[in-house]
């Protein structure tokens, strides 16, 4: 078993691990955040149904998750995490390449779908309440998260690739 990557250096209290912010990782990370948090609080804010809640799911799924990662890589605090830590990268590349852009693929074609299922009622003179914006909008955050998941772990696989083991 190999060592964990090393982190920042050790010190009483929690402070912020400002390479890691600065880094291509956490930048993506932050999109990713926002952009997530965009698509489920778009779905969320309107009536939804059928595969919309498994769409709801994923992204609130692989949102949290990011959370999560984001914040312990944050704080450098991944050698606390059990049997992951010592793994911290390749955690981050299954993290993008399986969870975040399997997920928010599916996602985002979900709503793709269910927006062209809506097209018809953008139209000039329909009078009901329309959902085609919404699911439009959440399909954009989501291709784009999509694309920013495989940008980060195309980046963490880059990084593993030439046997570095730290995220920064």
């Amino acid at each position: 078993a190999a060592p964990p990557p090393p982190g920042p250096p050790a010190r009483g209290s929690l402070s912020l691990h400002r390479a890691y912010l600065r880094s291509p990782l956490g930048l993506l990370r932050l999109g990713q955040l926002a952009l997530g948090a965009a698509f489920w609080v778009t779905v969320a804010a309107h009536k939804y149904e059928g595969a919309a809640h498994f769409a709801l799911f994923a992204a609130v799924l692989v949102w949290l998750l990011t959370l999560a990662l984001f914040g312990l890589s944050l704080l450098g605090r991944w050698t606390l995490v059990p049997w992951l830590g010592s793994r911290w990268l390749l955690t981050n590349l299954v993290h993008d390449l399986a969870l975040g852009v399997g997920l928010y693929a599916a996602a985002t074609g979900i709503m793709g779908y269910k927006a062209g299922r809506k097209s018809y009622c953008n139209l000039p003179g329909y009078s009901q309440h329309c959902l085609y914006g919404a699911y439009l909008g959440a399909s954009v955050c989501g291709g784009i998260a999509a694309c920013l998941y495989l940008f980060s772990g195309l980046y963490c696989l880059a990084r593993r690739c030439r046997d570095q083991r730290d995220i920064i």
